[in-house]
């Protein structure tokens, strides 16, 4: 008998433990705290920036996978994005995939610069980056670079590059930063890719945002799904940034500010 109550103790034990280990792992992914990424992070990607240290009430927006490239007009996810974040005098900064570049969305780049948003290099086309030869991931990167920058008709530079689901290695990260790039992933990042709601999306960027922040949203997506989750989101988020006193710009913009925040 005692050695019954000895195993189901064992059992019991176990099974907390187990139970306290999950419940604290759902807490770090939900709440992706700066004290976890930064210990993750040379792991994910060396050399990458997932937040800017400031007490600014000043936060980045970026955008990944665009240009929409399959619909025109008003059905046009980059446009819809583009329309939320003027109503809401919001900055973003748009990591583009050079292969989805074409002249149905040319008027949506030039849209993008003049109304000072920042373009930013998602290499060619939609493929993990740690998965590429190293020759195949510079020359990507350096094609995007020409391809991008021509869109934009050579009215900006490109001052960021994120690799394409967020990982690298540190030969990648050296040749990004040898071309001139600052390398930026990001946190808080929603799941926006894997959870198709953007009540979830909103919840958990406002539920974890605070100054410095890089917050990583999505356009494009299966029939231009994640452009459409972005544009819901983004219209739940950023009135409720503006009431906090947040406002909302882009990375370049959030680099300048942090910089001088830390050097007084």
């Amino acid at each position: 008998m005692a050695n019954f109550r000895f195993f189901i103790r064992y059992r019991l034990q176990v099974a907390g433990l187990a139970i306290g280990t999950l419940i604290a792992a759902l807490l770090v992914l939900w709440m992706q705290p700066r004290w976890a990424i930064d210990r993750l992070a040379p792991l994910i990607c060396p050399g990458a920036i997932f937040y800017l240290p400031t007490e600014q009430p000043i936060v980045a927006l970026t955008i990944d996978d665009g240009p929409d490239d399959q619909r025109a007009g008003d059905t046009n996810t980059t446009g819809k994005i583009l329309q939320v974040l003027a109503q809401h005098d919001a900055k973003a900064t748009f990591f583009m995939i050079s292969s989805r570049l074409s002249a149905q969305n040319q008027a949506f780049i030039t849209q993008m610069v003049r109304q000072g948003h920042e373009l930013g290099n998602h290499l060619t086309i939609d493929v993990p980056s740690i998965s590429l030869p190293l020759p195949e991931f510079q020359t990507a990167l350096q094609t995007a670079e020409q391809d991008i920058l021509a869109a934009a008709n050579h009215k900006t530079s490109l001052e960021w590059m994120r690799p394409g689901s967020g990982r690298c290695t540190p030969e990648m990260a050296e040749i990004a930063q040898q071309q001139g790039y600052k390398i930026a992933l990001g946190a808080p990042w929603p799941y926006d890719t894997n959870l198709p709601s953007s009540d979830f999306a909103a919840q958990q960027i406002l539920a974890n945002v605070q100054p410095g922040s890089i917050i990583v949203l999505h356009d494009y997506g299966p029939e231009g799904a994640w452009g459409l989750r972005t544009v819901q989101t983004l219209n739940q988020i950023l009135p409720q940034l503006k009431q906090k006193g947040y406002r909302v710009v882009t990375l370049t913009e959030l680099y300048r500010e942090a910089s001088k925040s830390n050097s007084l």
